[in-house]
């Protein structure tokens, strides 16, 4: 098993719901080794290249390519849980200052749980 880091840039197959086919694309694994070594998924947000749809929890990327990414992107705070084979391999790695950012924008929707 192939073991990915909080901060990798991960290309993922998602399949159709239909089952008639599957669709290659970006996203950033939010979740820990500790998770990874006792569970066989990955905590994910998903990547877009639609820069102009930026909604609450967005983050455009300002090190895109440095992270292997092909166009100027943006993490979503779209969250998925996923099965680790369904990596089809690392991309790269957010610089700290875009995973910083990200990490704050994701709090914007999530802070509550910090105060549980």
């Amino acid at each position: 098993m192939t073991n990915y880091n909080y901060g990798d840039v991960i290309l993922v197959k998602f399949i159709f719901s239909e089952g008639g086919g599957a669709k290659l694309r970006p996203a950033l694994v939010l979740s820990t080794e500790n998770y990874h070594n006792s569970r066989q998924e990955l905590v994910m947000a998903a990547v877009t290249s639609n820069v102009k749809r930026r909604l609450l929890g967005d983050t455009k990327l300002n090190d895109w390519k440095s992270a292997g990414l092909l166009h100027a992107s943006l993490v979503t705070a779209i969250i998925r849980t996923i099965k680790q084979d369904m990596v089809v391999r690392r991309l790269g790695t957010l610089s700290r200052k875009d995973l910083q950012t990200v990490g704050r924008n994701l709090n914007r929707v999530f802070g509550h749980l910090a105060r549980l």
